[in-house]
């Protein structure tokens, strides 16, 4: 960072009230319900998937409370971000390791458009800002995807997600596509879904561990975090129409560090719960999946608090 923005941002920082927020940018790169049901498993048999995903984001932060963002120290942060992103899947023919095991990796490049308005604390006062953006954000990259087969009714995924500093960024602007530092996010996840009974309950722990961000000098805490779904899938139209909830929990564990978090041991949390409806179908030998679903989140501390709306439709060759 040059070292003029640098200074001036450490002072800020001074100014800063005792009740701030953590977690630069106020989230990490881990997004509630990207990975929280049977859409999201890893394949059992030589494939190719092709996968679109649309996520709204619309949060806010009360006006009481600090955010750091891009070497600005905001309050009262209203956050509105609309992301549509591809995700490529290969479970190669040589992806069989045994009867119980198989492998896969994948890419997901997303889009985003942002918009970030919020109060800037300056030595001199307050003004209120907004900025948007539109771009390639950061791409997330799976090269560890691995299967394992327990019973036709139940499966157990492990994964190791790369979240690669590709988005635009720039200190002093509240909008920016990428969070400019790498994340490495291990992730477990456990599916039952009922041949015969049609019920699905899909569970998956994650962590995310964060590198430094080198323009700010920030380094957000070590989070985690648990996603699932309670679903009973029926005929219909020839497929399958799913019913059900999906949740999540969050947590910063870790505190933040570096010479740009000065705020103290603040760490982030919160929970969200909503609807999910789904439906698998064939056409012209094709497996299509599509689902969408709702998560409205509470018991929010030191983050914005807001609600999630996903649409994902999967394309299986």
């Amino acid at each position: 960072m040059n070292q003029i923005i640098k200074s001036k941002y450490l002072a800020l920082l001074a100014f800063a009230p005792m009740l701030a927020t953590a977690e630069e940018g106020g989230s990490g790169h881990y997004m509630p319900g990207s990975m929280s049901s049977f859409v999201d498993g890893v394949p059992t048999e030589e494939t190719f998937i092709a996968r679109y995903n649309f996520l709204l984001w619309d949060a806010e932060v009360e006006a009481n409370r600090t955010l750091p963002i891009a070497g600005l120290l905001t309050a009262g942060a209203d956050i509105t971000s609309y992301a549509n992103g591809l995700t490529l899947l290969w479970r190669p023919s040589w992806g069989s390791i045994n009867d119980r095991w198989s492998y896969a990796m994948s890419a997901t490049i997303p889009y985003v458009d942002l918009d970030v308005s919020a109060n800037v604390i300056t030595p001199l006062g307050t003004v209120r800002r907004s900025d948007s953006i539109s771009g390639i954000g950061d791409i997330v990259l799976m090269p560890v995807m691995l299967n394992q087969n327990i019973s036709p009714d139940f499966n157990i995924n492990y994964r190791l997600g790369v979240y690669a500093p590709t988005g635009k960024y720039e200190v002093g602007r509240l909008a920016n596509t990428g969070k400019n530092y790498w994340t490495i996010e291990p992730t477990v996840g456990f599916m039952y879904f009922g041949q015969k009974n049609g019920r699905e309950a899909s569970v998956f722990f994650g962590g995310d561990f964060n590198f430094e961000n080198s323009e700010t000098d920030y380094q957000t805490g070590t989070q985690l975090h648990i996603d699932g779904t309670l679903a009973q899938h029926l005929p219909l139209w020839g497929g399958l129409i799913g019913i059900g909830v999906n949740g999540y929990w969050y947590e910063q564990v870790g505190s933040d560090s570096g010479a740009g978090a000065t705020f103290g041991d603040f760490k982030a949390r919160t929970t969200g719960i909503g609807p999910v409806l789904s439906f698998v179908s064939k056409i012209a030998d094709v497996d299509i999946i599509a689902e969408l679903k709702w998560l409205h989140e509470f018991n929010t501390k030191d983050r914005p608090e807001g609600d999630f709306i996903w649409f994902k439709l999967v394309s299986k060759f």
